[in-house]
Order: C-alpha cells, then structure tokens, then sequence
C-alpha cells in the first residue's frame, strides 16, 4: 500500500465515530466500516401512504426469493458460480428497525465527506453481473435512488427486501433504483445477492484491485470512491437533471427515502 493509501486509511479511521461498527468477514476479522444505526422500538406505526409517488400505499417486504427468474438470463457458469457462493443473509442486534419508523426518525449522516446536495452526480457506465453495461446516464429525466452496498453487510440485508418493495411501487417512468456494490466483489457474490432477494432493479460491479466476495475482503472502486462512500449502506437520491437532492448512510425508514424521491421528481 503507498503512502497516500495509508494516509487516507489513517484519515478515514480517525474520523470514525463509536456508533461506527467495523467490517467483519465471515471469520470475524476486522474489515471495512459498517455503519450501525441504533433505534429505539417504534411507538407507533409510520404512515407513508401519502408521500408514494402514486399515491398508493407501501407493500410490506416480500420474503426472500430462494431462486429468481434471473436465472433465466444468466448464464450457466454464473449460476453455479453464485451458487457455490453459499451466500445466506447476515444480521447482527439492532438492524432492520428503523426501515417502518416514521421519517423523522432518520439518523445525520456519520460520513461528513459524502458529496454536497445541488452538485452533479458523477456519471458512470458499469456491469451487471451478467454483463449488461447500465449507465447512470440512462436515467436523466427520472428520480434515482442510488444505493451502495455490501453482500456481506448486515445493514444491507436489511434493507434488500424493503428496497425490493420500494422498487415494486413506483411508476418506472419517473423513478429509478440503482444499486453499485462497494467492496469490489465478484460477480458471482453480487448475483448471489440479489438472486436470494429477488430484486429487479440493476446490481452493478465496481471492480477494484483487490477483488472482495461474500467470504473475503475487498477494496472500493472508482465509482465508490468518487461518490466518498465509507459506510455500508450508502445512499444518493438524485433529480431528474442528475443533481444530488439528498444523501446519508446507514438504514433508512422507507418513509423517507419515498419523501425523498417524491420530491426529486417533481423537480426540474
């Protein structure tokens, strides 16, 4: 590792606050952050019927779909790749609460770094893991939720099914969901991931030097690294022009990020 890599290690570590978990691998190794949000059990139930982009009500998570009809448009390699993955979901105390509080039950962002609301959202062209090239670009003139995230990331699994449902409910002409992977992982790990899930929005490899999976360690690439993400799930809602209208890390309730997306809609 050079010495600017080092430095931006030191710099990162330095400015990780308690509430910040650490990465672990399967084995229990410290690896990347990871952050954990703490809440409390909901006094009551969020109402988020009247911030849908449609004016229809939130579906509940679907469950996890073991197989998916994805599988029709992967190759063969790429199933039993994934398959020998052995991908399972992870929890730890604490995740999956806040995702069905109310809006204003959302946490500051722990990254101070992630890029300012009103900039342009760097653009990119990236991969499936089946190999469809997908380009923000394609996605001027709807609202995007652009999601990073890690297959082994407790937080992340948490918020798959929800997203799932997000995705479910709104109108594909004005809104988009996209999701980069964070940790450099293989194609087989980010398929894995999503095949369990069953999610149709697109799950796009950010290939790095140091290639990561759901059992090892990798590194962020450059998309990753141009949106300054450190914390595992990071999201950007972006307007319909691709300007950033808000941004955070961590879980978030449902009711917000449709608030969010409502809102950079009907912009521009």
């Amino acid at each position: 590792m050079g010495k600017a890599a080092r430095l931006k290690q030191q710099r990162r570590a330095a400015r990780t606050p308690p509430q910040v978990g650490k990465r672990r691998s399967r084995d229990a190794q410290t690896r990347r952050v990871v952050w954990g949000v703490s809440v409390g059990v909901a006094a009551g139930i969020a109402v988020v019927a009247t911030v849908l982009l449609m004016s229809r009500s939130q579906a509940k998570p679907p469950p996890p779909a073991a197989a998916s009809a994805a599988d029709n448009s992967a190759p063969a390699s790429l199933v039993a790749a994934a398959d020998a993955v052995g991908f399972h979901p992870t929890t730890e105390p604490g995740v999956g609460l806040i995702e069905d509080q109310p809006a204003t039950a959302a946490q500051p962002p722990q990254n101070t770094d992630l890029l300012p609301v009103g900039t342009l959202a760097p653009v990119f062209a990236l991969r499936t893991p089946q190999g469809r090239k997908v380009g923000l670009a394609a996605y001027r003139g709807r609202a995007v939720l652009l999601e990073f995230f890690a297959t082994w990331c407790p937080h992340c699994n948490a918020e798959a099914p929800h997203l799932r449902a997000l995705d479910a409910s709104l109108p594909q002409s004005k809104v988009g969901v996209v999701s980069v992977n964070a940790d450099g992982e293989t194609a087989p790990s980010v398929y894995a991931f999503h095949r369990y899930y069953g999610l149709q929005y697109p799950a796009l490899l950010d290939p790095s030097p140091q290639p990561g999976s759901f059992t090892q360690q990798g590194a962020a690439g450059p998309v990753t690294n141009a949106y300054r993400v450190e914390a595992y799930p990071t999201f950007y809602v972006l307007d319909r022009r691709g300007r950033i209208t808000w941004r955070s890390d961590g879980e978030q309730p449902d009711a917000l990020l449709l608030l969010e997306l409502r809102d950079a809609a009907g912009r521009g």
